[in-house]
């Protein structure tokens, strides 16, 4: 680079230096003063030629700023007529030498930042003092960073986190606004409510779409009466509304509609609705009798069966998700390694907890998977009374009692209601009740519109009177056992808490016990005006939206004494004959008679000797 050139070229750009560091610098400038002027002369030429070099530097560019274009034409004119800028210098003198060694390197009032300027960032790319500020102005700063992240792509790592946790986190205040949005439709404005629509039923139900819609929207009206309902509107007339819809929607009678709807609160009966809707999981329990469940497991998974332990809570129990084969038809379903099996239906008997060489009656028990999960239960010990009122079903009762290889079930063929007639002093019974199947319409979706107001008090008759005959049905004196378990596949309450409090009124030589089962709701103890006793919330319910499994209920009794006041049973076989009042209030006990027996089993044995003589 020329001389000329060099002289034309002006310095870096001034930054503003802080005052203490202008201080530090003047303070070493002094320094470096006091040791050039101790130095010899030899070195002292050189160094005053350099300052006046530098001086008249300093003076064009003054110069080049103050006249601009006109003195750069002047200096350029002169430079091509071949003048030099040494030629007009003038010799130092030790004055001027003074002078330029205090103005150069005496900084006290000047600006040390114009001589020595500050790097923007250290030779490795970054600053310290600038990071530290960065990180005191993050959250004040994130919405800039945004703005600017496309101009600078060096962001650090950190930096980069807390902006994309800052979008996420918006994102999803947004989709929440969406959300609470769409539940509210109908109310886009402060003051504005939901109007419920009038017209003609045909014309209010021609859209699915809209009933759907419309059941969201007063159900969240119901959930915020208060302020969004319609002044000129009461409570019941949403309800009615919401009932209509639902039993149209959902394709209920709508007197079943408010019955299912009054068990529950307004949001979890749409829950209950929705779950009626979907199937409930497939479930198998394993025959302990002839297999363990893990080796039964294994087999089936082998054969290509996706399954899992159904539960905690049992300990036989496997839940089937899906399977290259029919679960129904396998080498191990054949063999009676397992039956298909609901997990509603485990509850009873696991309440019941029979014992090795009990006698167990089991007043309703086809298909027979209650009868073989007591056998398994009692290891084929003792002796099960397998009985059912249809003659139809037996069958399936007996095939199932064979496959699955129990031998100390006894099938029968009664009414229920001759229990303890025909025969009596079992230490447990389990009952479950024939019911409306309310708790299973996944299953029967028939239930939704067969089902009227007269079943709901034919049904809940009949089973007042089973669940007498089998509490009379079993031995208070028995030393392992009197327990009777009460279940019913019903959610409605009178089939269940009602039938219970009933037979506490009329068999005071019974009470309530807890059923053994760790989960489940507590039943009512008051519903709708009805108070029931208060040992009722020692029953269990179960629900399809809350336990994944079929609507139940299950109670379980523990019998104090045979014996009882018979005047207090309305239903006494006294009055119906219209025998003495002196002999309403007699004590009645209900027992094995084992002469009798031996006298039958005397004959039985002398009819076999006869056959096998005459063979």
């Amino acid at each position: 680079m020329g001389r000329r050139q060099r002289n034309k070229q002006g310095p870096p750009a001034a930054l503003d230096g802080s005052p203490k560091r202008q201080q530090k610098n003047g303070a070493k400038n002094k320094k470096n003063d006091k040791r050039k002027r101790d130095q010899p002369d030899s070195g002292l030429a050189t160094t005053k030629k350099q300052k006046v070099v530098q001086k008249k530097k300093e003076v064009i560019e003054e110069s080049e700023e103050d006249s601009g274009p006109e003195f750069l034409g002047e200096l350029n004119g002169d430079a091509s007529d071949g003048d030099d800028l040494w030629d007009n210098a003038e010799p130092a003198t030790d004055d001027e030498d003074e002078e330029l060694l205090d103005d150069e390197f005496d900084l006290e009032g000047g600006d040390a930042a114009d001589i020595f300027p500050k790097a923007d960032t250290n030779f490795l790319g970054s600053d310290s003092e600038q990071e530290e500020d960065e990180e005191e102005g993050d959250d004040e700063d994130m919405s800039d960073d945004d703005d600017h992240i496309g101009e600078f792509e060096g962001l650090d790592e950190r930096k980069s986190r807390k902006i994309e946790a800052r979008k996420a986190r918006i994102a999803a205040e947004a989709e929440a606004e969406l959300m609470d949005a769409a539940m509210q439709t109908n109310i886009a404005e402060e003051g504005e409510r939901f109007q419920l629509p009038e017209g003609e039923e045909d014309e209010l139900t021609a859209d699915v779409t809209l009933v759907n819609q419309r059941i969201q929207e007063i159900v969240n009206v119901l959930n915020n009466f208060k302020t969004m309902r319609d002044p000129s509107k009461s409570r019941q007339d949403y309800i009615d509304r919401l009932i209509k819809d639902i039993a149209y929607y959902y394709g209920y009678s709508e007197f079943l509609a408010e019955k299912l709807f009054n068990l529950f609160s307004v949001s979890e009966a749409i829950e209950f609705f929705e779950a009626n809707e979907v199937p409930r999981p497939v479930t198998i329990r394993t025959n302990t009798l002839r297999t363990r469940r893990r080796d039964l497991a294994q087999a089936l998974i082998s054969r290509g069966v996706n399954l899992d332990p159904i539960g905690k809570w049992s300990k036989v129990g496997l839940q089937v998700f899906d399977s290259q084969v029919p679960i129904g038809a396998t080498p191990e379903y054949l063999s009676g390694h397992y039956i298909l099996q609901a997990a509603s239906s485990f509850l009873p008997v696991m309440a019941l907890a029979p014992q090795e060489n009990e006698r167990v009656l089991d007043m309703a028990s086809a298909p027979g998977g209650k009868t073989t999960y007591i056998a398994a239960l009692q290891k084929n010990t003792g002796m099960v009374f397998a009985n059912d009122f249809n003659k139809d079903r037996l069958k399936s009762l007996t095939a199932n009692i064979h496959r699955l290889g129990v031998k100390n079930a006894v099938v029968c063929n009664y009414d229920g209601r001759e229990f303890p007639k025909v025969i009596g002093g079992f230490d447990r019974v389990l009952l479950d009740a024939p019911c409306s199947g309310t708790g299973v319409i996944s299953k029967d979706a028939s239930v939704k519109l067969n089902k009227t107001e007269k079943d709901f008090i034919d049904i809940p008759f009949l089973q007042k009177q089973l669940i007498l005959s089998a509490i009379d049905s079993v031995d208070a004196k028995s030393k392992t056992g009197a327990y009777i378990v009460y279940s019913t596949c019903s959610v409605i309450v009178e089939e269940n808490e009602a039938v219970v409090n009933y037979a506490l009124k009329k068999r005071p030589n019974v009470k309530l016990v807890k059923t053994g089962l760790d989960f489940g709701r507590e039943g009512f103890t008051s519903f709708r005006g009805q108070s029931f006793h208060p040992s009722v919330k020692l029953t269990r319910r179960f629900y399809p939206h809350v336990h994944n499994m079929d609507g139940f209920y299950v109670a379980k009794f523990k019998k104090l004494s045979n014996k009882f006041d018979s005047s207090k049973d309305g239903e006494s076989s006294n009055k119906k004959q219209g025998k003495d009042s002196k002999n309403d209030k007699q004590e009645e006990e209900i027992k094995f008679d084992d002469e009798e027996d031996a006298k039958y089993i005397e004959e039985s044995k002398s009819k076999q000797r006869k056959k096998k003589s005459r063979k």
